[in-house]
């Protein structure tokens, strides 16, 4: 079935993932002969609530703090008993009961519970992520972290140290791993990979780089996708800008020490285009742009067995990974405005192209001149790649010795419509060998084509110009050369480390990251490229 198992560390991951989930759950088709494209088991587990009905829930830990799953219960209506109250045992005086606030559930919840008419959701309503989110889930997979009680205002959970500290001490007393992950882990028939959602510039860095550090202990040769967001470094204080750029600093050195791919994502606040209307104070509306393109350059992971595109997360990785140290890559999407109103591929399948030893990006030019003749000849305005989530592109100005051109050493590109924008599925393949790719110096693209548009549903905020049920967009994963000035960035603030010890190793740690991606570097293969 070649599973995926979820992990969502945090209140910002977590909107994220609420996103990822309720679009899962509109993949679902329930009128006879309307087959989905999507293999609802990789994402899902069946199982049987107390009642004997059979459910389907999400194969995923959710991980908050006590004040950040607003409305949302452990256990929910389709685990609940209705049981007579136990007799006393053992005390026969008074009990006295001690009750919370009840956090009064979003319009939006209430009339999904009532099935009734669904009241909209507006941004200043969302105030947790269990707002707007549309799944069950297995109690087992509601983690909450009761060790910090921690206020925004008065105790923010801001350090990476407490998230380090808080993890260690969650670990030493019940062993995480034994206690949450591995009961998903051994129900799934064949896992194709874990893949995790935390935020990389708070606490909750140093405690998804500890868990990831106890993942690969346990389980070395899994497959680790780690998609790791942060704020944008806009109008904030100096000193919260520091713990922020130290955070994303040890986040960087240790989670892509062990991640099989690490994408860092970033609004990119001062680069969003015209047609994206987005409340930056919302984190409703952040998330869903951010869930929009990860959900959809993930989507052939999920695809059924017959489909020609479906690709595992670790074969999308090593179209990435060119050199073998290759593992953080940039996130990248565009809005097919002119395809809104497409028509239907009656039938068609997804296909996939890989086109070796050219570059279809424009904008980011070839190492090689050399190029082949593709028959893919109506992609052109499906490769606009208008929103970069990398967080050089998105949140910093490049100074001008930066602004150079960029060397792609990987790209996987994911197109996603309505509509066809084939002339034929053939295309050149003319050097396709991994080994004649490299005596060229050509990077490596990867397409896909897949006539599946992003579903729109009720709970996804107004972000995309609407013109039906669904929307069509490309998405593109790769690994260029700015991810080095990024990592040099990163050297920078972590010389600003206290610890002078500290400051040695993360430095030092990050030029060897940025190596691997300066043209010309080579892993040291033996092989012959002459």
């Amino acid at each position: 079935m070649h599973e995926i198992i979820t992990l969502q560390l945090g209140q910002k991951s977590n909107y994220i993932a609420t996103h990822f989930w309720n679009t899962q759950e509109a993949y679902f088709t329930y009128e006879e002969g309307d087959e989905s494209l999507i293999d609802h088991g990789v994402h899902f587990r069946a199982g049987t609530a107390p009642d004997g009905t059979d459910t389907f829930t999400p194969r995923t830990l959710i991980y908050d703090l006590k004040c950040g799953f607003g409305s949302l219960r452990k256990v929910n209506a389709l685990y609940e008993i209705n049981e007579s109250t136990a007799p006393q045992e053992l005390w026969n005086g008074p009990t006295v009961v001690q009750r919370e606030p009840v956090i009064q559930k979003n319009p939006y919840q209430q009339s999904l519970e009532q099935g009734s008419d669904l009241m909209p959701i507006v941004p200043d309503s969302v105030k947790y992520w269990s707002d707007f989110s549309r799944v069950f889930y297995h109690p087992k997979s509601i983690v909450q972290l009761n060790k910090l009680d921690v206020s925004p205002n008065l105790m923010p959970f801001e350090t990476w140290d407490m998230g380090e500290e808080l993890f260690n001490s969650i670990d030493k007393e019940h062993d995480i791993l034994d206690r949450d992950l591995r009961t998903f882990i051994e129900e799934a028939d064949q896992m194709q990979a874990i893949q995790i959602f935390a935020s990389i510039d708070d606490a909750w860095g140093g405690f998804s780089a500890k868990y990831l550090d106890r993942i690969r202990d346990e389980y070395s040769k899994t497959t680790v996708a780690f998609w790791g967001s942060a704020d944008e470094l806009t109008s904030i204080p100096r000193e919260k800008l520091l713990i922020r750029g130290s955070n994303s600093a040890r986040s960087t050195s240790e989670i892509a020490s062990h991640a099989s791919i690490f994408t860092p994502i970033v609004l990119p606040s001062e680069t969003i285009p015209s047609y994206v209307t987005l409340q930056n104070t919302s984190n409703w509306h952040k998330s869903a742009l951010f869930s929009t393109a990860l959900e959809s350059m993930t989507l052939s992971s999920r695809l059924k067995f017959m489909n020609k595109s479906r690709m595992h997360l670790s074969e999308l990785i090593n179209c990435l990974n060119t050199n073998g140290r290759q593992n953080i890559s940039m996130l990248r999407m565009g809005v097919h405005q002119s395809l809104m109103q497409g028509g239907s591929l009656n039938g068609s399948s997804p296909t996939e192209m890989e086109i070796s030893n050219q570059h279809t990006d424009m904008r980011l030019p070839s190492h090689s001149k050399h190029t082949e003749h593709s028959s893919i000849t109506n992609l052109s305005d499906l490769s606009k790649f208008d929103i970069n989530f990398f967080p050089i592109q998105s949140s910093q100005k490049l100074r001008p010795e930066d602004s150079g051109e960029k060397y792609i050493f990987g790209q996987v590109e994911v197109h996603r419509s309505e509509s066809d924008p084939r002339n034929t599925s053939d295309s050149g393949r003319g050097l396709d060998s991994e080994q004649a790719r490299r005596a060229h110096g050509l990077s490596k693209i990867k397409k896909q084509i897949i006539p599946l548009p992003l579903p729109l549903t009720t709970s996804f905020p107004p972000i995309f110009p609407k013109s039906g049920p669904s929307l069509s967009l490309s998405t593109s994963l790769s690994t260029d050369t700015s991810i080095a000035e990024w990592l040099k960035k990163l050297q920078v603030v972590a010389k600003r480390a206290p610890s002078i010890d500290e400051r040695e190793v993360l430095t030092n740690s990050l030029g060897e990251m940025a190596e691997a991606y300066e043209q010309g570097w080579d892993s040291g293969s033996d092989e012959d490229n002459d």
